[in-house]
């Protein structure tokens, strides 16, 4: 036969069912969010949300007879000592055709550092036309001291940008980077096999 539980010890379960139950909410809200900025992210990357342009395996097959401005502009955060600037300011190219640009860094550090970049288009609607080809985006890129470095952006503007309502009217758009400084990746460790002891015991 169950134990019969008083009205105390009833109330002492029903206090630990709604702390557990706090606790697991707890914890799953808290992984949501950490996976909430991959994930958005990501989400961005694919549609061209919120001005973030979409990355192509391949240039564009269709070019129009219509040309776009397209101009650069570079950022530093304040916590990296690079200078950083686009070796062209602006180009004027078709619409569909598949272009090269790039950007300059150098290391103004007595040291080596290392940042990232991020970036964004705007007019933000037109995020989701702009398509790279190839970019140093997403990718840590550390310098030594004094170093100077091109990177190259290969890209094109999707011919799809001249009939979506939002977007058929835009004659120039402005493509945007800022690095922030990162630490360094660490390389993965090798294993180490620790040879066995010898027992020396008789």
């Amino acid at each position: 036969m169950a134990p019969i539980r008083t009205p105390e010890q009833k109330k002492e379960r029903a206090n630990g069912v709604i702390v557990a139950s706090c606790l697991a909410f707890v914890v799953g809200m808290t992984g949501m969010a950490y996976a909430a900025v991959p994930l958005y992210d990501m989400f961005c990357r694919v549609t061209g949300y919120n001005g973030t342009t979409k990355r192509v395996e391949q240039a564009s097959e269709i070019i129009l007879d219509k040309k776009i401005k397209v101009t650069f502009d570079a950022n530093i955060a304040s916590d990296l000592p690079w200078s950083f600037k686009p070796v062209q300011r602006e180009i004027e190219l078709k619409i569909g055709e598949t272009v090269q640009i790039e950007f300059e860094a150098t290391n103004m550090a007595k040291k080596a550092t290392t940042g990232q970049a991020v970036f964004n288009v705007t007019p933000m609607a037109a995020g989701a036309y702009f398509n790279k080809v190839e970019c140093f985006c997403f990718t840590e890129t550390t310098l030594q001291p004094g170093e100077d470095m091109k990177m190259p952006v290969v890209f094109f503007i999707d011919p799809e940008i001249v009939k979506a309502v939002e977007t058929r009217g835009i004659n120039t758009l402005t493509l945007s980077y800022t690095f922030y400084a990162r630490e360094p990746s660490k390389p993965v460790a090798a294993l180490t096999v620790k040879p066995a002891e010898t027992d020396n015991k008789l």
